[in-house]
């Protein structure tokens, strides 16, 4: 079920990006890729709730305890996190509109928009993957993607040309998605003993922390470039997003394995057995490799026809460019998955020091390459960045994983930052 509403999601998001590309065209769509870009920077400090309501919900599960209360409270982080997010925004708009958003003040009300949306989004979602009900979580991805397909489709066809209504259509398809989600859903939240924001606050700082890095290095890329572009420059940001959308096929995916990822592992170290959160690990890694190998080939062969196929001819990126894109979005998942290991074996500080190492690879790699195509240098810091976080994630999950024992993954009392 999640497996196909993804597919759906997936399609929808290239879709949009495609529509948008190819109604604007390359120069104006900069502006729209760097919305995108720090849109899922911004909310990914919001994920963390999402992580910590599907862990708490398993937990309170597995001991027979309601979930409302903590929930309830995951809420109130979420609309402290996204109220200082939009704070923050809004006195940076003279900088975000002037130097990133091409003058288009509407591209501002979406970033906004899309913050302010992804509050009931992510608690949603950590509720339904807490729940266990991932056909709902399925409906939410793909609802929200087609709606906001739909909304890019009826303003290509009243002939809108400009990115602005657009990014208005990106901050709203959240809620879309959230109410399909909820239809016919009952007795998500069961009533519980009190919780304290213990149970959640102690690990959402170094989720938030390990959620941004990650985000740096995926979705970083074209707001790099749209600073380092010179005055005959402003497509290749649009360009360079159209590339790294082609590439990270595999990254939309990993969001079925995430749902179900974290709330399996931390009920199998409930129950201290290691031996299968070890092989479940392994399995998946061994998967994902394959997945980044077999993908990184495909785009070699065929990422520029995709890539003119789905934007247009005006849209051109390399092939090394195009697969450098695609493994370092495949070291991104692998790092990814075994930052979820950590999370789920109650070591979120071990991953944000995980993707920490991996972003300064990542700053340190834009700093000392120096190839004369930017688009080049970032492919290239996105890759030596990945890898980066994946072996410094995968050194850091040995040890947790080996003393895996029984009530381990609780973050009340305190393991949190071992």
């Amino acid at each position: 079920m999640v497996g196909g509403w993804l597919l759906v999601s997936g399609l929808g998001a290239y879709a949009f990006l495609a529509v948008v590309g190819r109604v604007i065209g390359p120069d104006r769509y900069g502006a729209m890729s760097v919305l995108w870009s720090v849109g899922f920077l911004a909310t990914s400090c919001l994920f963390p709730v999402e992580q910590e309501v599907t862990r708490a919900i398993s937990d309170r599960s597995a001991r027979g305890v309601g979930s409302a209360p903590v929930v309830h409270h995951a809420a109130v982080i979420a609309v402290a996190i996204a109220t200082s997010l939009i704070v923050g925004a809004l006195a940076a708009s003279v900088l975000l509109v002037t130097r990133l958003f091409d003058g288009q003040v509407l591209l501002l009300v979406g970033l906004v928009l899309l913050i302010g949306s992804y509050v009931f989004e992510h608690v949603t979602r950590g509720v339904l993957a807490g729940r266990s009900r991932f056909g709902a979580f399925g409906r939410l991805l793909g609802v929200e993607a087609l709606a906001r397909l739909a909304g890019a489709i009826v303003l290509a066809l009243v002939g809108v040309r400009t990115a602005g209504p657009f990014g208005i259509v990106l901050g709203l398809a959240a809620v879309v998605g959230v109410a399909a989600a909820l239809v016919g859903q009952r007795d998500l939240l069961e009533p519980g003993p009190p919780a304290h924001y213990s149970e959640l606050s102690r690990a959402i700082g170094w989720l938030v922390t390990s959620s941004l890095f990650s985000q740096i290095l995926i979705n970083g890329g074209p707001v790099v470039v749209q600073l380092l572009a010179g005055r005959g420059q402003r497509a290749l940001a649009g360009q360079y997003l159209a590339g790294l959308v082609v590439a990270r096929v595999p990254v939309f995916f990993f969001v079925a394995i995430q749902a179900s990822l974290v709330p399996e592992l931390a009920s199998l170290a409930a129950s201290g057995d290691r031996a299968r959160v070890a092989a479940g690990l392994r399995k998946l890694m061994l998967l994902i490799a394959s997945l980044g190998v077999t993908v990184t080939l495909g785009i070699w062969l065929l990422g520029p026809a995709v890539v003119h196929l789905a934007f247009g001819r005006s849209f051109a990126l390399n092939r090394l460019d195009l697969a450098l894109l695609a493994a370092g979005s495949a070291a991104y998942l692998l790092a990814l998955t075994l930052a979820q290991g950590l999370i789920a074996l109650a070591r979120p500080a071990r991953s944000a020091l995980g993707f920490g190492v991996g972003v300064l690879v990542f700053c340190v790699a834009v700093v000392v390459f120096e190839p004369t195509d930017i688009a080049l240098r970032l492919a290239m810091a996105m890759f030596v960045g990945s890898m980066a976080a994946a072996a410094a994630l995968g050194l850091l999950l040995v040890n947790p994983v080996r003393t895996v024992r029984a009530g381990a993954q609780s973050y009340p009392g305190g393991r949190d930052d071992q």
